[in-house]
């Protein structure tokens, strides 16, 4: 995302102290929203706690079985005397898994815990293009604000002059009136937009986790962003970086793994446990025991979660296809929407809008010396107005379009050599 520093006097002479006492909040940079969002944003705070539960429970499925102690009393006469008993058993066991298992289990935690990470990586992603394009509609909103403040005041001038010729008698009566209501249409259009900004800045705020009425001034302005780069570069950066895909890589190695754990069912589980075994007016003896599983019923395991392990890998591999084909389509549909948005800016900027201003100084002009009618100059102030808002609009979509498609590729575009060229 491209901006413009230093807004018409808003960021260079900035003074903090002065902005302090006197209630206005400090300029705020689109990349410093950002940042603001990725520390503070509600819904990322979920997903790294959701990051570090999949950390423990990787310690959870790697962990060693802890020991069993047992102990018993015979010989008692009755349950009401344990005291009275003849002998007593004191054991202790331990369950060691076979060690591949060990070494499997971790790997299959470990996928899911990278298969978090990425996700976790994929929605900061999201929320820095959302932030990114909260901006730019505050951006809009307050640009509009300046071109309505512009239109009225030359709607206010058109009634002056109105008036003025009304009273020397070469304007007519209904000219005025125009002119009012001119001006009544330009006040209710300012009406309007407060409640945009109003709108734009509890956005932007929400993103950044803030209250939605906290003050927000901004420091950047509105830029048409530089060329494109070429499409072919980006559908692999997209392939390599993006993290959906980067994620289900991680959960396909962790199914392998899944399904040679299930496969191992034939590698026993070592029992352990020794006892003391303990018999009134005799020496203490001890117990040894050892047991192992043994598979006999081996079909339920090969048609149980071997089976369904293996179909998980298939799945996996189906759905890593599928996406890999969704996330070349959303570069190409992001991509095309971000080369029509640069198209429009320019064209509005360098054709559309220098005509409509030079077609509304005209009828002004022929307005003062007597060759057009009111109703022209008004037509020319309404289709220069309606230019400049659809220039402002195109400048958030140009801006917008590009900031979803660095989150489609999985990066800045900034460092990409542009597939492009125009003038700024």
């Amino acid at each position: 995302m491209i901006v413009a520093l230093g807004t018409a006097g808003a960021a260079g002479s900035f003074n903090p102290a002065r902005a302090k006492a006197q209630g206005t909040p400090e300029p705020l940079t689109r990349r410093q929203a950002i940042d603001t969002a990725l520390a503070r944003n509600p819904a990322l705070q979920v997903a790294r706690q959701q990051a570090e539960e999949a950390r423990a429970r990787v310690t959870e499925a790697t962990a060693f079985p802890d020991p069993t102690l047992a102990a018993d009393l015979v010989g008692q006469p009755s349950l009401a005397r344990p005291g009275a008993n003849t002998g007593h058993d004191l054991g202790v066991g331990l369950l060691v898994p076979f060690p591949t298992r060990f070494l499997l289990r971790g790997a299959v935690s470990g996928a899911d815990l990278r298969s978090a990470e990425f996700a976790y990586l994929q929605l900061r992603q999201q929320t820095a293009s959302q932030t990114a394009q909260a901006y730019d509609a505050l951006l809009v909103a307050l640009r509009h604000q300046t071109d309505l403040m512009e239109a009225r005041r030359l709607a206010q001038e058109f009634l002056d002059k109105t008036q003025a010729r009304y009273a020397a008698g070469t304007a007519a009566g209904l000219d005025v009136l125009k002119a009012r209501v001119n001006l009544a249409q330009a006040d209710n259009a300012l009406i309007v937009n407060e409640r945009d900004v109003a709108n734009a800045r509890a956005a932007l705020n929400r993103q950044m986790g803030r209250l939605l009425g906290s003050p927000i001034a901004t420091a950047d302005s509105l830029a048409i962003p530089p060329p494109l780069p070429d499409l072919a570069a980006l559908e692999d950066t997209a392939q390599a970086l993006r993290p959906e895909l980067r994620g289900l890589a991680s959960v396909q190695r962790g199914a392998a793994a899944a399904t040679a754990l299930a496969k191992s069912y034939w590698l026993p589980d070592l029992s352990l446990s020794m006892t003391q075994n303990s018999v009134a007016g005799g020496p203490a003896t001890f117990t040894t025991a050892v047991g192992f599983s043994f598979p006999l019923f081996f079909w339920n395991h090969s048609r149980g979660e071997v089976a369904e392990a293996a179909h998980r890998e298939q799945e996996l591999s189906a759905s890593y296809r599928d996406l890999a084909l969704e996330v070349d389509q959303d570069v190409r549909t992001t991509y095309a929407a971000a080369e029509t948005a640069l198209r429009q800016a320019l064209f509005l900027r360098d054709q559309l809008v220098p005509e409509a201003r030079r077609a509304h100084d005209i009828a002004l002009v022929s307005y003062g010396l007597g060759g057009a009618s009111a109703l022209d100059v008004l037509d020319a102030r309404g289709t220069l107005l309606d230019a400049e808002s659809q220039y402002a609009e195109a400048l958030g979509a140009a801006n917008d379009a590009r900031a979803d498609l660095e989150r489609a590729i999985g990066r800045p575009l900034d460092g990409l050599p542009a597939g492009g060229s125009h003038e700024h």
